[in-house]
């Protein structure tokens, strides 16, 4: 049976452009007394990403400069109400308002997504594995709404060390029938674990998840693995 432990990690203080995230993150395990070990895996928001690669921009509060930026970030607009559009940003995510983010972030400022999230996983994944000899899992997250659901949740932006869809297809059920179609998001629902305890308030840009089953561990990524094409999207 897979018991399984998210402990936030607490700390960190405000990150900037080219800070070490992975230094940050070892020194607030340190300091809460924690140690890190094979196969844990660790979840880094995509908040501290971005203002780490500078993906920070000048905001002049108006409507216009934030409708400019959403639309620079986009590769398309699918949908228009007010000020709210839901878009395809260039990495593929369909999203409110292309990631472009207001909150916790400097007065007169905006915060892009990272340029390319599962890049930002490797890296920080290969950093782990050259400071400490282990081999790690990382996923970056953010958040998203839902269609056809209210509320958001953690989804996963990038991804690296971690398979990130478990799929059931030509298994069979507990009564014998065959699955055809079930794929299982392990990734986003790692996010949205980590999201129970790293909260939206609490400067909290890490969280290490322990007890994950060891066949999830490998290689994929998000872009690769989880983003549908539009060819079987039915909705776009």
């Amino acid at each position: 049976m897979i018991e399984l432990r998210v402990i936030p990690i607490r700390g960190v203080g405000l990150v900037s452009e080219g800070d070490d995230l992975v230094a940050l993150f070892l020194d607030a395990l340190v300091a809460q007394g924690e140690t890190l070990s094979h196969h844990d895996l660790i979840v880094v928001t995509s908040k501290v990403v971005s203002k780490s690669e500078g993906q920070v921009v000048a905001f002049d509060g108006t409507e216009e400069h934030k409708v400019a930026l959403i639309e620079q970030e986009s590769t398309r607009v699918l949908r228009r109400r007010g000020p709210l559009r839901i878009t395809q940003t260039r990495h593929g995510f369909v999203n409110a308002n292309a990631g472009v983010d207001l909150s916790n972030t400097a007065n007169g400022t905006a915060v892009l997504l990272p340029k390319d999230p599962d890049r930002s996983a490797r890296r920080f994944r290969g950093e782990i594995s050259r400071r400490c000899a282990l081999d790690v899992a990382v996923v970056i997250t953010d958040t998203f709404g839902r269609v056809w659901r209210n509320g958001v949740t953690d989804v996963a932006l990038g991804s690296a060390g971690l398979r990130p869809i478990l799929d059931l297809r030509g298994t069979c059920d507990a009564n014998g029938r065959l699955l055809e179609a079930t794929e299982v998001a392990i990734v986003d629902e790692i996010a949205g674990a980590a999201n129970l305890v790293l909260g939206k308030a609490q400067g909290t840009p890490f969280a290490l998840l322990r007890g994950l089953d060891e066949s999830y561990f490998g290689e994929g990524s998000v872009a690769e693995h989880v983003l549908r094409s539009a060819n079987d999207d039915l909705f776009r």
